[in-house]
């Protein structure tokens, strides 16, 4: 490990020169003036004074050399529908959907915010803000309106951009009634709707607001939008996240440090190189999708391949068979998904030609011995895991073999990534854990170029979020266990707070909590994460119930049930559906009134809950374990 421990060391130690040498990846318009500004703890600035663009990076400057080259592959499953779009066609596209954008208004320094499906259209609309200076903020299309709206209200966005639909699963999932019950709720009104027409849902173009793309599209066609040149450190975008509480944070990505941070990354984590192809089974309404489908593979010069499809359909063979076809070198994508690929006929992964792949990657969640040990036999290559969160943008925990190719332990994603000074810490003490102990995993200030600069319009959340819980101390919790052995890798263990991970996607149980509460039926409700050996994690929700008597009748509780999923489905999206409510006369409690969620999901698990000497009624775990009991865990 002696390769790798130089460089992790000259990276903490001298992080102003290692980071100058990396900064030479990209194009700065305007040099900068100072590689690292730490004069205001625990914000960071990186690059300070210096001028670029993240379009310009991603497309314009590979216009001299790879003009023909594949910039992106689209491919959806869902409508038979495959496009291919050159650097030279991508360009064309992000300039004419620049030039609509600024037709309707926007701005340098405008919000606009994404609410679309796995499309071009989305790659064009993310990288049309990066080109304008405008800051965007892409919402999952799969939240339902609450969602959206909360989100609206926040970034306050000068332009939504959404279609009319979505499709997964052979399912199309309209979402004009969403957008616009999004809009009714909110109080920001932004003046303009575009609409991306996909010819799946019924057309609705009756809204004052809302506005057609195709037509000005094609008013567009030829013109040319010149490239804003921002300061290193102003907003690139806006990525909400769940927190422990319902209402959800806002991370601020800045422009220059991301661009750097990606760019080394392709090298040093994931051996990509331009001309490459590269397959990142992911969604645009995640930070992987931001990262690993759009900038980072753009930035050095590769093909992203862009999916819209479950990893099933037509069959379990249509990934491997994507590999053949685009020759496509590396694939990144979710525990969760393999763990679906696991089951199906192991002919499908054989029957196609592998020999182009060189390294499957994975994130999102922790990834589990025997998959681990399954995909690695049977594709024969090299299988990476990786650590990280939305907050950081790219991973802090990996084996990164473009700097020393160490081998991967079963079980951890990898030892601490380059830039970051990551150590474990007792909770209670903030003491460094030996090897072998159990402690939080925190990052030391500065944090590297990529990861967020705050919490969107509010500075206070940053620091009492993430820096304020490590005693007398300037370090940043990523609120997840772990554990390290002698040699720096890291197992995960799951998190010290109520998040939750759900077959990759990041889920408050407040959030959950607050949604059932909604109904008139609850009177108190607890949401825990409980282990599942498919999704990772799935939600299980305990509820009282304000007329016990009414629901006695088993008929009653199941209608009960539906309804009160169908609560989460409408304010959440489906994926924070709980796998099942059960229906308990109390909740365990301390004496003080705090729920005792982890005792909770201790039994869940079939664990013993510990001692709770300050439990208020020791009578309601028996009442969770009999509602387990009855209605089955999951």
């Amino acid at each position: 490990m002696t390769r790798y421990r130089e460089f992790h060391r000259r990276s903490i130690e001298a992080p102003e020169d290692f980071w100058r040498d990396e900064a030479r990846r990209i194009h700065w318009e305007t040099p900068f003036e100072t590689v690292l500004d730490r004069s205001n703890p625990p914000f960071a600035r990186w690059f300070v004074g210096g001028r670029t663009n993240l379009c310009h990076n991603a497309v314009d400057r590979h216009l001299a050399e790879r003009a023909q080259q594949n910039a992106l592959v689209y491919i959806s499953t869902e409508t038979g529908i495959e496009r291919r779009y050159t650097y030279a066609e991508l360009y064309a596209e992000i300039n004419r959907m620049a030039a609509v954008m600024r037709s309707l208004g926007v701005k340098r320094g405008d919000r606009v915010l994404i609410y679309l499906p796995m499309i071009p259209e989305a790659v064009f609309a993310m990288l049309a803000c990066a080109r304008l200076g405008a800051i965007h903020s892409v919402v999952f299309g799969g939240f339902a309106a609450p969602s959206l709206a909360a989100r609206i209200d926040d970034a306050k966005p000068a332009l939504i951009v959404t279609a009319d639909a979505g499709a997964r699963g052979g399912k199309v999932i309209d979402y004009t009634p969403l957008v616009d019950e999004a809009l009714a709720r909110a109080q920001h009104k932004p003046p303009h709707v575009l609409r991306i027409d996909r010819q799946l849902a019924p057309e609705r173009l009756n809204a004052s607001y809302l506005v057609d793309y195709e037509p000005l599209r094609e008013q567009f066609f030829d013109v040319h939008v010149p490239c804003e040149w921002l300061e290193s450190n102003e907003p690139s975008y806006v990525l909400y996240t769940s927190g422990t509480t319902g209402r959800p944070k806002g991370v601020v990505r800045d422009v220059g440090g991301y661009a750097v941070a990606l760019a080394a990354s392709m090298e040093y984590i994931f051996e990509g190189r331009a001309g490459d192809t590269m397959f990142t089974a992911s969604d645009i309404g995640w930070v992987v999708g931001h990262s690993y489908i759009i900038y980072a593979p753009l930035i050095a010069g590769l093909t992203t391949v862009m999916y819209e499809g479950t990893p099933i359909r037509p069959d379990g063979g249509i990934w491997w068979r994507l590999v053949e076809q685009h020759r496509i070198n590396l694939m990144f994508t979710a525990p969760t998904a393999l763990r679906v690929l696991k089951k199906q006929d192991p002919a499908l992964l054989k029957k196609s030609d592998l020999s182009s792949l060189r390294t499957l990657f994975l994130a999102g969640e922790p990834l589990d011995e025997p998959t681990a040990s399954w995909i690695t036999d049977a594709l024969g290559k090299p299988v990476v895991d990786n650590y990280w969160q939305t907050e950081t943008g790219w991973p802090m925990l990996a084996i990164q073999r473009g700097v020393e190719a160490l081998p991967q332990k079963l079980g951890s994603p990898g030892v601490p990534v380059y830039g970051y000074n990551l150590t474990l810490r007792n909770e209670q003490t903030g003491d460094v854990c030996a090897p072998g102990e159990k402690g939080v995993i925190t990052l030391g200030y500065p944090l590297p170029p990529g990861c967020m600069s705050t919490v969107w319009g509010d500075d206070r959340r940053f620091v009492s979020t993430y820096w304020s819980s490590v005693p007398d101390q300037q370090l940043y919790s990523t609120f997840d266990w772990g554990i390290q052995d002698d040699n720096g890798y890291v197992t995960i263990l799951g998190r010290t707070d109520d998040v939750i991970n759900v077959a990759g996607h990041r889920l408050g149980t407040r959030e959950i909590e607050e949604a059932l509460s909604s109904h008139a039926a609850v009177a108190e409700v607890a949401v825990v994460g409980v282990a599942d050996p498919l999704k990772g994690q799935v939600a299980l929700a305990f509820v009282v119930l304000r007329d016990a008597e009414r629901y006695a009748p088993e008929d009653a509780r199941a209608k009960l049930e539906a309804d009160l999923a169908a609560t989460v489905d409408r304010q959440l999206g489906a994926i924070a559906r709980p796998a099942r409510v059960h229906m308990v006369a109390m909740l365990p409690k301390t004496r003080s009134g705090k729920l005792l969620r982890r005792a909770i999901a201790a039994l869940a698990e079939g664990r013993d809950p510990g001692d709770l000497p300050t439990i208020e009624d020791a009578s309601a775990l028996q009442q969770v374990r009999d509602a387990l009991t009855a209605g089955g865990k999951a």
